[in-house]
């Protein structure tokens, strides 16, 4: 017997040829109003003194939040799955002042 509440809460996606192949980045930069969060991933090149934002997303708070639970939850699970091999510190990127809205409670 299938269950309905199931079938409900599925949900199909579609992936083009196109988005599958992705976007490479090694810089987001992300700001903040008071209703959207916006993330710009940026391309950073050797040698290049000028870098592109290649893509953005605009979120609710909501889903801001959501996508940083979640986040969380996959680099837990990589680093249980290949041990602890993310490194935190910066190798040679920019300071990260943007000039973006300060966050305040």
């Amino acid at each position: 017997m299938q269950d309905n509440n199931n079938n409900q809460n599925q949900i199909n996606i579609e992936l083009s040829e196109e988005i599958a192949d992705g976007i490479y980045s090694n810089l987001a930069i992300i700001s903040h109003s008071h209703s959207e969060f916006v993330l710009d991933f940026v391309r950073l090149m050797p040698n290049v003194p000028k870098a592109k934002v290649k893509s953005r997303i605009v979120l609710t708070p909501q889903h801001a939040k959501r996508l940083l639970k979640a986040l969380a939850d996959n680099v837990n699970k990589f680093e249980n799955q290949f041990g602890v091999v993310i490194d935190n510190e910066p190798h040679g990127f920019p300071p990260m002042s943007f000039n973006t809205p300060t966050a305040q409670a």
